[in-house]
């Protein structure tokens, strides 16, 4: 504890190195710094509702911001105002509504600017299902620096990014007789549905009446069922499929295709399965001679490709006039489904959350047709880690707007194997965060400088790694996984001390 600005027995363990890491890391997306006195509460309640909206973030009490002072001059600490850290507390249970997920606040000894002893604290703030607001204040959401209010057209587009609001559930004026398709009958079976087929629908929750009374069916019903979902809905809900003949794409006058694009469509179930089979065909034509005669080089596990294509199908933001877009080219697939990661999900912990879902409709009645592809038991990712692992290949990449530019998940998966060395490579960075091309000498055996940095850089460009401090020369840059959030890892277990609100 800290008491008048003295360090008292029970205090928190002091590391001066830690606190010198904070002070290296620029503001961002997932990070922000804060002095304590005058209004800065007010701005770190706006920041803890902002990163909660969005994909959650570490804000550092004591902390002045890096453009107005540099280096240890920065380091305030929480003593400029003892009584902060519990006014902040009492901020975030009275003043936020709904109420979040009690943030973590930890306690880190340090060297004041001053040279006396104090403390800084590190608020740790994970992602929300729901979106929040302030009492009197508004609603907040991280921008790539800085806290931006925002107005009800945007609350609303990020309740559909979030899925706390979701376009299947929207009621439409389709006639109930184009959706009693050959799909539906097959479905109805299953389910041993014998109700009038309207009543049906309502039944399992395919159908609502509108605020006139009238029983109308769901864009959920008619992306189960219907021929066409897309002419029907008035929107853009296929899947578009782009063989290219090189690594990337060119924008020119002739596009670099293998052939012409393939367009699928139709009920969500053929969708899926029809997607599947033309990208098997299409990986299938793709040969080339290798050292025993034509081999077929596509190495990926089709339990795999059928999982993207289900995930992209049945996750994907259908508020957003949009095709799925899967791009084949020699050395990977891309597919790429509109929208975020809903809930709570984010990249860093898309392979242990389990089973969130947007669209919760589509996935609880898709499952119930004939062979279905979707089992609904939150295993499809670590599945796809576990088989790609197993057959010597990289994990499945995810990448979000925060790297893509764009509101889309694209997962990647990379047609290569991957070296017993990335093995090592990834272990090391889960125990150190970042890596230089020193230590990636060490664990290739080699005293080849530009070998290593040829390796680094490979990894960076195949989205696998991030440059760390990309404004330092190339002899002493440092890397870490891609879109891994640093500031999560320096405290992905208690180096300080843990306050309790």
């Amino acid at each position: 504890m800290t008491i008048n600005g003295s360090i008292m027995p029970d205090a928190p363990p002091f590391d001066d190195k830690l606190v010198d890491q904070l002070i290296e890391i620029q503001e961002g997306r997932n990070f922000e710094t804060k002095r304590v006195a005058g209004d800065k509460l007010t701005r770190a309640l706006e920041s803890i509702v902002a990163f909660t909206n969005t994909e959650g973030g570490s804000l550092v009490l004591g902390l002045e911001d890096e453009d107005k002072a540099t280096g240890r001059d920065r380091i305030y600490g929480i003593q400029e105002n003892p009584a902060a850290v519990d006014e902040l507390q009492r901020l975030i249970d009275s003043r936020i509504t709904p109420a979040i997920s009690k943030p973590a606040f930890i306690e880190i000894g340090c060297t004041l600017r001053d040279g006396s002893k104090g403390s800084i604290v590190v608020v740790q703030v994970e992602k929300s299902e729901a979106i929040h607001s302030i009492v009197l204040n508004g609603t907040w959401q991280r921008l790539n620096k800085g806290n931006k209010e925002l107005v009800a057209e945007e609350i609303t587009k990020l309740a559909f990014e979030r899925g706390a609001l979701t376009a299947e559930a929207r009621l439409t004026d389709v006639d109930f007789d184009l959706l009693q398709t050959p799909f539906w009958q097959m479905f109805a079976s299953v389910r041993r549905l014998t109700r009038p087929f309207p009543e049906a629908l309502q039944h399992i929750g395919l159908a609502q009446k509108n605020a006139e009374g009238q029983l109308q069916p769901t864009w959920a019903a008619v992306l189960l069922f219907s021929e066409e979902p897309s002419g029907l809905l008035r929107t853009k809900a296929s899947i578009r499929i782009f063989h290219y003949k090189s690594d990337k794409v060119d924008y020119l006058a002739t596009p670099n295709l293998a052939k012409p694009p393939k367009t699928v469509s139709g009920p969500l179930i053929s969708q899926i399965a029809d997607a599947y089979r033309v990208v098997l065909d299409e990986l299938a034509s793709g040969v080339q001679m290798g050292s025993l005669g034509f081999e077929v080089v596509q190495k990926y596990p089709t339990r795999v490709i059928k999982e993207v294509i289900t995930n992209a199908v049945i996750h994907r933001d259908y508020s957003i006039p949009s095709d799925i877009q899967i791009r084949i080219f020699p050395d990977r697939i891309e597919v790429s489904s509109p929208g975020a990661l809903p809930g709570k999900v984010t990249v860093q912990n898309i392979h242990r959350i389990g089973s969130v879902s947007r669209n919760s409709l589509i996935v609880s009645n898709l499952r119930e047709f004939p062979d279905p592809p979707n089992l609904d038991a939150g295993e499809g990712v670590r599945m796809m880690m576990q088989t790609m692992n197993a057959a010597g290949l990289y994990p499945p990449l995810y990448f979000t707007r925060k790297t893509t530019g764009r509101d889309e998940v694209l997962v990647v998966l990379l047609n290569e194997n991957r070296p017993s060395i990335w093995d090592q490579v990834s272990a090391y960075l889960e125990r150190n965060q970042t890596i230089g091309n020193a230590e990636v000498r060490r664990i290739m055996k080699s005293d080849d400088t530009l070998s290593a940095s040829k390796q680094l850089k490979r990894w960076v460009d195949q989205g696998l790694l991030a440059i760390d401090n990309p404004e330092a020369g190339k002899r002493v840059r440092r890397y870490r996984l891609a879109e891994v959030d640093t500031t999560g890892q320096l405290f992905s277990f208690v180096y300080g001390k843990q306050i309790r609100s």
